[in-house]
C-alpha cells in the first residue's frame, strides 16, 4: 500500500486522481504549517548576530519575537473567520503569499524599523494561513483514519516545528555570508520560495469552500482582535525580567485586554453573524479540548525556553548543538503522533490523550530534577572550556525525558486536535480552527509569563546570596553578576519545570474527567448535534 493510498483508510475507492490530490494536499498543508511554526523559533538563535549588524539595541531585540507572536496571536480569530467567509483556499495562499513577501522584506531589512515591520507582517501572513491549513484538513480529508492520519502529520509538524526551527536557525546563522548575505537574513528568506511554491501549487490539489461573503462582524472582528492583542502583549511583557507583572504596561494591557474581551463577548451574543459562534463552545468534548490546548502549550514552550538556555549557558553547548540536543523531540513527537493516529480507531481519546499528558507531565519532573553545583568554588572554577554543567550527562538527564515529552506531546495533539474540530457545522471549521490555534498561542504566552514569573522568584534569593560570596572571594563585580546569574539559573528552572508538570497535570484531569467522546464517533462526519459527541 502506497503512502496516499494509507492516507484514504477506509474512504470509499477513490480515483488515481483523488489520491494524487490527498497525498499532495497533506504535503501543502503540511509544509505551510511546518513553515509558520518554526519561524516563531528560528528567529531566535539569530537574535544576536541581527542586533549586532542592524544596531538594534538590547531591549528591542525582544520585539523581533514578541511582533510576530502579537500579530499571529491576535488576528488568528480573524483569519479563521475570514476563511469561512472567503474560501479557505484563497485566504490559506492569500496568507502564504504574505508570509513569502514579508519573509523577503526582513531578508533584506536595513534597519530596525523594516525588520519589525516584516516581523509583524509575518504574523499576519501565518494567522491567515494556519487556521485555513487546519479547516482543509478537516474538509479535504474523510472521516476516520484518512483524516486522522492527516492529522498526525499536521500534528507532528506543529510539534516538530519549534525544534527544527532551533536547528535550522543555529546552522543558518552560522554560515559564512552566501550571495553577499548574512547567515541570518537566510533565516528569513529561506520562507519565500516554500511560501510561494505551496501558494501557486494549492488551486491545483485544494478544493475550494463554500463562500459566505459580506458576513463579516466588523465590530466583533475589531474589539476580539484587540482583546486578543493586549492578552498576547501583557502576558507577553510579564514574562520579561525587565518588567515583570507589576509593570504598568503590563497590567493596562492586560485589563485593557480583558475589557476588549469582554465587550467582544457582549457584541457576538448580539449580532446575527458573529465573528465567533457561542455554538462553539457549546460541546463540553470541543470546550474541554480547547482549554487543555492551552495548558499543554503552555507547559511545552516553556520546556524549550528554559531547556535550550539551560542547555547553552549551564552545559555549554554552541546554538547549533543545543539544536541538535532538540533534534530527538521531533523524532519523539512524530512516532507519538504516528502510534495515536493509529490507536485513535480503536481507543476513545481519553485514554490516549490521558496518557499523553501524565507522559509529558512525568518528562517535567524528570527536567526539574536536573541537579548542578552552585557553590562558588564551582563558579569561581568556570571558564569556557569547563562550564558550570560540565558533569551533566545529556543521554542520562536529558534526552530520555526529551523522548517522553515528545511522544506524550504526539498522543496529546492528534486525538485533541480531532476532538476540537469535529463535528464542527461546514460554515464554522475556519473559526474552530481559528480558536485551537489562539488558544495554543494565548497559552504559550501566559506559560512562558507564569513559568518566567516562578524562575525568577526562586532566582533572585540565590541570586543575592552567590553575589555576595563570590564578591568577598575577590570576583569583581561585574564577573560576580554574571557567575550568580549562572548559579542561580538552574534553581529557577528546575522550578519552572515543576509549576510546567502541574499545568499539563491539570490538561490531564480535564481530560479524564470530561473528554466523553467515543471513538467509533470520530470516525463519522455530519452536523454538529448529529451524533452525541460528549
Amino acid at each position: 500500500m502506497t503512502d496516499v493510498q494509507a492516507l484514504e483508510g477506509h474512504a470509499p475507492e477513490p480515483t488515481e486522481e483523488r489520491k494524487l490530490h490527498l497525498g499532495w494536499a497533506l504535503v501543502l498543508i503540511s509544509m505551510a504549517q511546518l513553515m509558520v511554526v518554526l519561524d516563531a523559533s528560528i528567529a531566535n538563535i539569530a537574535l544576536p548576530f541581527i542586533g549586532k549588524d542592524l544596531n538594534i539595541e538590547q531591549a528591542n531585540l525582544t520585539w523581533i519575537v514578541t511582533g510576530y507572536a502579537l500579530a499571529f496571536g491576535g488576528l488568528l480569530l480573524l483569519g479563521g473567520r475570514l476563511g469561512d467567509l472567503y474560501g479557505r483556499r484563497r485566504i490559506f495562499m492569500t496568507g502564504l503569499v504574505i508570509f513569502a513577501v514579508a519573509s523577503f522584506v526582513g531578508g533584506f531589512a536595513q534597519n530596525e524599523a523594516m525588520l519589525l515591520a516584516s516581523r509583524g507582517l509575518q504574523g499576519l501572513g501565518a494567522a491567515l494561513a494556519s487556521p485555513a491549513a487546519l479547516a482543509l484538513i478537516t474538509t479535504t480529508f474523510p472521516a476516520g483514519p484518512a483524516r486522522n492520519r492527516a492529522f498526525a502529520v499536521y500534528a507532528a509538524m506543529s510539534g516538530a516545528g519549534a525544534a527544527v526551527g532551533l536547528i535550522l536557525g543555529g546552522w543558518l546563522t552560522g554560515l559564512d555570508p552566501v550571495l553577499g548575505l548574512e547567515g541570518w537574513r537566510w533565516t528569513f528568506l529561506i520562507n519565500v520560495p516554500i511560501g510561494l511554491i505551496a501558494a501557486s501549487l494549492a488551486p491545483r490539489y485544494l478544493n475550494e469552500s463554500e463562500s459566505h461573503p459580506g458576513w463579516l462582524d466588523v465590530p466583533g472582528a475589531i474589539t476580539g482582535t484587540l482583546g486578543l492583542l493586549g492578552l498576547v502583549y501583557g502576558f507577553s511583557r510579564a514574562g520579561e525580567e525587565a518588567h515583570g507583572w507589576g509593570d504598568t504596561w503590563t497590567i493596562a494591557s492586560l485589563a485593557a485586554g480583558v475589557v476588549l474581551l469582554a465587550v467582544f463577548a457582549f457584541i457576538e451574543s448580539r449580532v446575527k453573524h458573529p465573528l465567533l459562534p457561542v455554538r462553539v463552545f457549546a460541546n463540553r468534548t470541543r470546550a474541554t479540548s480547547f482549554l487543555v490546548m492551552a495548558l499543554v502549550p503552555a507547559a511545552m514552550f516553556a520546556m524549550f525556553y528554559f531547556l535550550s538556555l539551560f542547555i547553552q549557558l549551564v552545559v555549554g553547548y554552541s546554538p547549533l548543538r543545543t539544536g541538535f540536543a532538540f533534534l530527538p523531540f521531533s523524532f519523539g513527537i512524530v512516532i507519538g503522533a504516528g502510534l495515536s493516529s493509529n490507536l485513535v480507531n480503536r481507543i476513545n481519546p481519553r485514554f490516549i490523550a490521558g496518557i499523553g499528558t501524565l507522559m509529558a507531565a512525568a518528562a517535567l519532573v524528570g527536567f526539574s530534577l536536573l541537579d548542578v553545583p552552585n557553590s562558588t568554588e564551582a563558579l569561581l572554577a568556570v571558564t569556557p572550556d569547563n562550564p558550570l554543567g560540565a558533569d551533566v550527562n545529556y543521554w542520562a538527564s536529558i534526552f530520555p525525558y526529551i523522548i517522553l515529552m515528545s511522544v506524550g506531546m504526539g498522543m496529546v495533539f492528534v486525538p485533541l486536535t480531532l476532538t476540537a474540530v469535529h463535528h464542527l457545522r461546514a460554515e464554522d471549521s475556519g473559526i474552530g480552527s481559528g480558536v485551537l490555534n489562539t488558544m495554543q498561542q494565548v497559552g504559550g504566552a501566559l506559560g512562558l509569563a507564569i513559568l518566567g514569573t516562578v524562575s525568577l522568584h526562586y532566582a533572585d534569593g540565590t541570586k543575592t546570596d552567590l553575589f555576595g560570596d563570590l564578591v568577598s572571594k575577590g570576583a569583581s563585580p561585574a564577573d560576580a553578576g554574571q557567575l550568580a546569574f549562572l548559579g542561580s539559573f538552574t534553581e529557577g528552572a528546575t522550578a519552572a519545570f515543576l509549576v510546567g508538570a502541574v499545568l499539563i497535570a491539570l490538561g490531564s484531569a480535564a481530560i479524564w474527567a470530561f473528554l466523553n467522546v467515543k471513538h467509533e464517533e470520530l470516525a463519522t462526519d455530519g452536523p454538529e448535534g448529529g451524533v452525541h459527541v460528549g
